[in-house]
């Protein structure tokens, strides 16, 4: 080894830090941070008067197993599972039809799918109040077909309509992506062996876009399930989410050890989720 290479060896570490190390430092501060203070608050007990006591317990976790916030949980999977199943079956067409169109038309899509997100979100929300109200144009429309009114806001219906509304193009995106990437040859391959397209689709297009599918299910899946503006503007605090619990654990009840548990639950379904669109990925990768 020459005494220039230890030189280099030492600029090439410096160049590499200098490049990353403003990605770990915004992690580290804002990620890694925040997550060890939740960690850490799980184990103690709340303070008389709100915030936390030093003392470590587990009852914070045994409370995950009352009734009343199991129903919670279960209502908050409930929702966000059906928002995620219609998102999926109004996406995948979506993302399918965009991905076969001329290449000067799939920017336009695109660009039409992403529109919603240059708008505010609690404007785009609000809006839905009034589309859904009583005196609404949704129940102008039924009343003047003698269907109407019905009550449509302050509902599942309205909440599961709100979220769909919010994340759908969460699920286009990387479906699109998914779809876009698949070799047509593949789907020629399978029309030549007498294949009809509905068998192509199920045993070509589907398995192969899998991870996609799996990708665009986590992004509307786990916001669905954190998300508390959309249940209490639209549903009008009738129905509480895990998000609605854990702000109110957070800024009401000012028990922040059992928040942070709550919080702790909703994480680690997002890496349960993540590890199994990582798994199904690899599997569909090695399948192609």
């Amino acid at each position: 080894m020459t005494a220039r290479q230890p030189a280099r060896v030492l600029g090439k570490a410096a160049g590499r830090l200098a490049t990353m190390g403003p990605g770990f430092g915004y992690l580290t501060v804002f990620l890694l941070v925040p997550l060890a203070l939740v960690l850490s608050y799980t184990v103690f007990r709340r303070g008389r008067f709100g915030g936390v006591v030093y003392e470590p317990t587990g009852e914070n976790f045994t409370r995950l197993a009352d009734p009343l916030y199991l129903d919670v949980v279960i209502g908050s999977v409930k929702l966000a599972a059906i928002t995620t199943l219609l998102a999926l079956l109004l996406g995948y067409p979506t993302a399918y039809m965009i991905a076969r169109l001329p290449a000067r038309w799939k920017v336009v899509a695109l660009v039409a799918v992403v529109l919603p997100f240059w708008t505010n979100f609690l404007i785009r929300t609000y809006a839905w109040i009034v589309l859904l109200n009583s005196e609404g144009p949704v129940n102008s429309g039924l009343k003047a077909l003698g269907l109407g009114p019905v009550e449509l806001l302050y509902t599942d219906g309205a909440i599961v309509a709100g979220l769909l509304y919010a994340y759908l193009p969460l699920m286009i995106l990387p479906l699109y992506s998914a779809v876009e990437r698949l070799d047509p040859q593949l789907r020629e391959a399978s029309a030549n062996l007498g294949a009809r397209p509905a068998r192509t689709f199920w045993s070509v297009t589907l398995p192969l876009s899998l991870p996609g599918v799996l990708t665009g299910c986590v992004f509307v899946f786990v916001p669905s399930l954190g998300n508390f503006v959309i249940p209490e503007l639209l549903g009008g605090g009738r129905r509480i989410m895990v998000g609605n619990l854990i702000r109110d654990q957070f800024l009401k009840a000012r028990d922040w050890p059992f928040g942070s548990v709550l919080a702790l639950a909703v994480i680690a379904v997002l890496v349960l989720l993540l590890f199994a669109q990582a798994w199904a990925a690899r599997r569909a990768g090695r399948g192609a």
